[in-house]
């Protein structure tokens, strides 16, 4: 049995669902895993650019809003999937997904090194930000963040990402951060 429907779509309903508007801001996190000197686990993860860091980009580039100017890199060890409303004041630090800091050398969260734009992406491929263990600790995930205080708070959430699989690091392993940024009309 076949059967017919005629719908009538309102005029304003239909040039919405009729636009191509298709901008994106989205990128990866690459983590390289470096055990006794040798790379023993790669890959790249998608992210989520937070509300917080779609805010600050549009703020900066188009409000006249004061930029940072620097920004960092975070790892975390909750099993966590950030979502697009995780903000700085309750994401790092022992918020939600409870930062690594004590369990790495560095004392402060590493430089996120960037290069400046090439193609509506920016990258810090070539100066990765690198975590030291100094004891057995489980890596959840990545965040790039305005504040360098390792467990702090204040500042702002840009980006984050869940790895695929949690890294369980060593004492003396390397872990290696790479964040990419694209924003396109795609």
């Amino acid at each position: 049995m076949e059967t017919n429907f005629n719908v009538r779509i309102a005029e304003a309903l239909r040039k919405k669902m009729e636009r191509k508007d298709n901008f994106r801001a989205g990128g990866y996190f690459t983590i390289e895993h470096i055990r006794d000197g040798k790379v023993i686990h790669t890959e790249d993860t998608p992210n989520i650019v937070v509300d917080e860091g779609l805010t600050y980009i549009l703020d900066v580039a188009l409000s006249n809003a004061t930029q940072n100017a620097n920004h960092y890199i975070g790892i975390f060890k909750n099993n966590y999937p950030p979502v697009a409303g995780d903000v700085a004041a309750t994401f790092a630090g022992a918020g939600v997904a409870n930062e690594i800091s004590t369990e790495v050398d560095e004392t402060t969260r590493p430089a996120w090194t960037e290069a400046g734009v090439t193609s509506k992406t920016i990258t810090n491929s070539a100066s990765p930000a690198a975590f030291t263990a100094n004891t057995t600790v489980s890596v959840y995930g990545a965040f790039l963040i305005s504040n360098n205080t390792m467990g702090g708070t204040s500042g702002k959430l840009i980006a984050a990402s869940k790895f695929s699989a949690v890294r369980n690091l060593v004492s003396t392993d390397v872990l290696n951060v790479t964040y990419t940024l694209t924003i396109a009309d795609a």
